[in-house]
């Protein structure tokens, strides 16, 4: 289980944890608002995640919400009377952060990913889902457009057609649901999901750091290319990381992935 930092708080809308094993875990904490998107809580967001991306103890990220929400979107308590904050919406963008961190992140929906918390999750490289999650879109009839990505990520994960129908009707996606859209990639009990996801994350921390860095790159990269292109980006990418392996590394390490699997048996 992941620890929370021994150093004085840092951040009054986060908690950060790190774990031995290579991975943090930060929660979105403003539970008492559905941890809605509040200027502060964007710009300590923006700032945890790039002191994490420079820190070599940890490789992966879990990320998840305090109380009964993962995010309920932005604050619209912030919101001026014409406006004038949504240009300020994209500074200290959240899932711009998330995108800029190297490793995985893993997002642990603990219940509502409403509307700029539902970008907030597809942003992530995949998501655990607890039976209590609820997905929505309903930027159309609040009468705002998505700013971070969300339009673009939604079709690609879920598929046009299932986005379309997701933001026009605003109506909630249930975790089951979304597990058979292909949105979450695992859907369990509320307790287990902290569980399931430092587990997760726990397996990819054990991988070689810059390869896994890497690989996550390739796919990313890859999935926006056309065949040839991304055939060609792997081709360069493979030559670049495997050239730089030698065999005494390379069985080395299967023999700690060995006894990791006969461990965890």
């Amino acid at each position: 289980m992941a620890q929370a930092d021994s150093q004085p708080a840092r951040y009054r809308t986060l908690e950060i944890a790190r774990s031995d094993d290579g991975f943090a875990t930060v929660v979105l904490n403003r539970p008492e608002r559905l941890n809605t998107l509040s200027n502060e809580l964007r710009r300590e967001f923006v700032d945890a995640l790039a002191a994490l991306e420079q820190d070599p103890s940890v490789r992966v990220l879990v990320l998840t919400g305090a109380g009964r929400a993962f995010s309920a979107g932005m604050d619209l308590d912030e919101w001026g009377a014409t406006g004038e904050i949504a240009a300020g919406a994209y500074d200290n963008d959240p899932v711009r952060a998330i995108r800029a961190f190297s490793g995985p992140v893993i997002g642990a929906i603990n219940g509502l990913a409403m509307t700029g918390g539902l970008e907030i999750a597809l942003s992530c490289d995949l998501l655990v889902a607890s039976t209590q999650a609820r997905f929505a879109d309903t930027h159309a009839h609040v009468g705002l457009l998505p700013g971070w990505g969300g339009s673009v990520r939604m079709a690609r994960v879920i598929g046009l057609a299932r986005a379309k129908e997701l933001a026009f009707t605003g109506r909630y996606l249930g975790a089951e649901e979304a597990l058979d859209w292909g949105m979450v990639n695992h859907v369990v009990e509320p307790e287990a999901l902290m569980p399931k996801a430092e587990e997760i994350a726990r397996q990819m921390a054990a991988a070689v750091p810059e390869t896994l860095k890497a690989y996550k790159r390739l796919l990313d990269e890859g999935a926006a290319l056309g065949m040839n292109e991304a055939l060609a980006l792997e081709r360069r990418l493979s030559i670049e990381n495997n050239s730089q392996a030698d065999r005494a590394s390379i069985d080395a390490r299967v023999a700690a992935m060995v006894a990791r699997r006969k461990k965890s048996r």
